[in-house]
């Protein structure tokens, strides 16, 4: 393990185009998983090739981060790997996007390609009315699905809120059990307002969207 992380280190110098001489040049990327830069270059290369920009770099990232903090193995009752995709999906996921392969939630490059195409794929059916609305609608949507997230915009719009605009409108509606609506709100803010700036204060690729 002590080999792994000292590879993902070295990683993170070029990735970043950091030097490497001071032990504490990596100090604003403290609680950023060191196992995580051994993915950068491949989620930059995937993100700029879906969405044209690498303004997202860090918010998959932190995403990811969110999912499973990296970690390959990671496992609950019903989702797998590194990007937590249930079987259902993972395998679903291969009629929408088929170059990203045959489904393999376990294999860490799989999990990259697959969270960033599952992205896009929920981006292109979306709408906001700004860009960091948008994301969140992204965002809810790969959590809880885009029927639950589609559901809540329409009991947002009867209720008066904007059903374009994503924080104190969509957020603040849904007729989800109360642990999946709090699981869900809880998982776009601490994505957009939490651990994207972490991730851009590391030198992660991006823009800030929240």
């Amino acid at each position: 393990m002590k080999i792994i992380v000292k590879i993902a280190l070295l990683a993170a110098c070029s990735f970043l185009s950091a030097p490497c001489v001071q032990a504490d040049a990596l100090s604003a990327a403290e609680k950023v998983p060191p196992i995580s830069y051994l993915y950068g270059f491949k989620l930059q290369r995937e993100v700029v090739a879906r969405f044209d920009t690498n303004n997202a770099v860090a918010r998959v990232a932190a995403q990811l981060h969110r999912e499973s903090l990296w970690k390959a193995d990671a496992h609950s009752a019903y989702a797998q790997g590194m990007a937590q995709f249930t079987p259902e999906t993972a395998t679903w996921l291969q009629s929408v996007c088929p170059e990203i392969g045959a489904p393999d939630p376990w294999d860490p490059n799989w999990s990259v390609r697959a969270a960033v195409c599952y992205d896009h794929w929920l981006y292109a059916r979306v709408n906001g009315a700004t860009e960091c609305d948008r994301w969140a609608f992204t965002l809810s949507s790969y959590n809880g699905g885009l029927g639950w997230l589609q559901r809540d915009k329409t009991r947002a719009s009867a209720s008066g809120a904007d059903p374009a605009r994503w924080f104190s409108n969509v957020e603040m509606y849904s007729a989800r059990a109360a642990s999946a609506r709090a699981e869900n709100r809880t998982y776009v803010r601490e994505i957009l307002r939490v651990l994207e700036p972490l991730y851009l204060a590391a030198g992660w690729p991006g823009s800030t969207c929240a």
